[in-house]
């Protein structure tokens, strides 16, 4: 089992930057490594992906976000990143942190793990 915990949420004005990071906790070692990943709901639309990383490092990010995002890990310890550079109001969504064995099914948005999410707000 895995519990996923985000920080670095928070208001910013566009052209800004914002660093999310999620940190992992396993309570069974069942398993060493997952798959990762940022996803993003904004108000009445539906939950996207934004990027995700495999354990050997290998990412994949929507195009909305392609050239602005960079997804990282740190995989000593257990914790995800998404560096957003030039933020849009666009951007503006509950951000969450996923993890899931399998790449694609992270990607599909079908991930075993998920945290509570951090808000980022960015104004024009």
């Amino acid at each position: 089992q895995v519990q996923l915990v985000e920080s670095g949420g928070g208001s910013v004005q566009a052209g800004g930057s914002l660093r999310l990071s999620c940190a992992g906790f396993k309570y069974s070692y069942s398993r060493s490594s997952y798959c990762m990943g940022w996803f993003r709901q904004a108000p009445g639309k539906e939950r996207e992906g934004v990027a995700v990383i495999d354990d050997d490092g290998r990412t994949t990010y929507a195009d909305s976000v392609k050239g602005r995002f960079t997804v990282s890990r740190d995989s000593a310890k257990n914790t995800l990143y998404l560096q957003m550079n030039s933020l849009q109001s666009e951007d503006t969504a509950m951000y969450y942190c996923a993890a899931d064995p399998l790449l694609q099914r992270l990607w599909n948005g079908l991930a075993r793990y998920w945290g509570q999410g951090t808000q980022v707000t960015v104004s024009s």
